[in-house]
């Protein structure tokens, strides 16, 4: 006897920033919404957590403010290679909160919007088949008109993502608490600094938390041991790093950790799902910019759908307004974990401290694919979308 299938309008797969916005824009607009996450509850990411302005204004317009939920303020870049160091204003004002408490207001908002949010929800398998879309989802059947994959770096069986660009970084993750004197010394600045074979981040996000995270090459890492190893050598060739951490608490037993990162992915092809966030596209973490492309990929796909535009014309629209930022972003990636990246970018941003300012202003969303807090379009946006409105 076979098990009853439900059927949903729209299956949302993954409740990180890009599903959540999916499923709220669909809400939004009347629509029924299952979102599947398969961690039960509020969990840490590998992420540098990190939200740019674009991002930052796509969460009010959901009604969530980063800074009523303890989000820390970042107005200022470092770098450092080394014992060499360049410091500049960004071009913009940013915050940093944990994935932990933006995905939960996130999925507390999917849920005050009317979704159907399922928490330990691992969806095993996707197919077509009857003109919708069947999903393996803890051992029930559902049926969906339209999917949006939304699973993040994870991908699910059967639908793999091209390989990147930069496809040989493992990512790293831990948090901090460090002395208050290092906290006063990080906060309102984001700390990015290169060392062999990688490079990593330090930022403050709620709670006078510090965010650690950092990439490294494969090969560096199996000839090194391991995470211990690679910590060690980093704080040692560092001395801002080794300063920041002395002293310092990590807050759990071992970091995070995620492999492969297909920095410099950009889908192609849609096979007739919705690819949203990471699915759709990984810049490099260095930019800032992958919460802002996940915020702003979701909220394209579901007005796109809405307005009965199909999912490959989105993949094209998509495609068309990152590709150049994601382009520079992975060029400059590649030559950071370079010796001669590592030992020439400290120098150039001292010289031309306006470059640190035009990377990250060169590697964001286009204000013109932007939408405003209203849902309308900004002065530079494309027309494509007015029937959306």
């Amino acid at each position: 006897m076979h098990a009853r299938t439900r059927t949903v309008d729209h299956l949302v797969i993954g409740g990180g920033p890009a599903g959540a916005m999916a499923a709220i824009k669909l809400a939004e607009a009347g629509r029924r919404v299952m979102l599947a996450e398969k961690e039960a509850g509020p969990h840490h990411k590998v992420c540098g957590e990190f939200l740019s302005r674009e991002a930052v204004e796509y969460l009010r317009g959901i009604a969530i403010a980063p800074a009523d939920l303890g989000a820390a303020p970042i107005q200022f870049v470092r770098l450092s290679s080394g014992s060499k160091m360049a410091e500049a204003r960004l071009p913009f004002q940013a915050l940093s909160l944990s994935r932990r408490v933006l995905d939960a207001a996130l999925l507390a908002r999917a849920v005050e919007m009317g979704c159907e949010v399922l928490r330990g929800a691992a969806v095993e398998r996707l197919t077509a088949r009857d003109e919708a879309w069947r999903a393996q989802i803890n051992g029930e059947e559902v049926a969906a008109q339209t999917v949006f994959l939304a699973n993040g770096k994870h991908d699910i069986r059967g639908w793999n993502r091209a390989r990147g660009k930069q496809s040989d970084l493992i990512g790293f993750k831990l948090h901090w608490r460090l002395k208050p004197t290092q906290t006063r010394a990080l906060g309102n600045f984001i700390e990015l600094f290169l060392f062999p074979g990688g490079y990593g981040g330090l930022s403050l996000v709620e709670h006078e938390t510090a965010n650690l995270c950092l990439v490294v090459r494969r090969a560096k890492l199996r000839r090194m041991g391991g995470w211990g190893a690679v910590l060690t050598s980093v704080r040692e060739g560092n001395w801002i790093l080794r300063e920041r951490l002395q002293g310092a608490e990590a807050l759990y037993a071992r970091p995070l950790a995620i492999s492969p990162i297909p920095y410099g992915y950009l889908a192609s092809h849609a096979y007739g799902v919705w690819r949203v966030g990471d699915q759709a596209a990984v810049i490099p973490s260095f930019t800032g910019d992958g919460m802002s492309i996940a915020l702003h990929s979701a909220a394209l796909a579901a007005r796109m759908y809405l307005a009965g535009r199909s999912a490959d014309e989105y993949t094209r629209t998509l495609c068309e307004q990152i590709r150049k930022p994601m382009r520079l972003a992975t060029r400059l990636s590649q030559a950071m974990v370079t010796a001669s990246g590592r030992m020439l970018a400290p120098a150039v941003l001292s010289l031309l401290p306006d470059t640190m300012c035009w990377i990250a202003a060169a590697t964001r969303v286009p204000e013109g694919a932007l939408f405003a807090r209203d849902g309308s379009a900004t002065q530079s946006g494309i027309t494509l979308f007015k029937a959306a409105q």
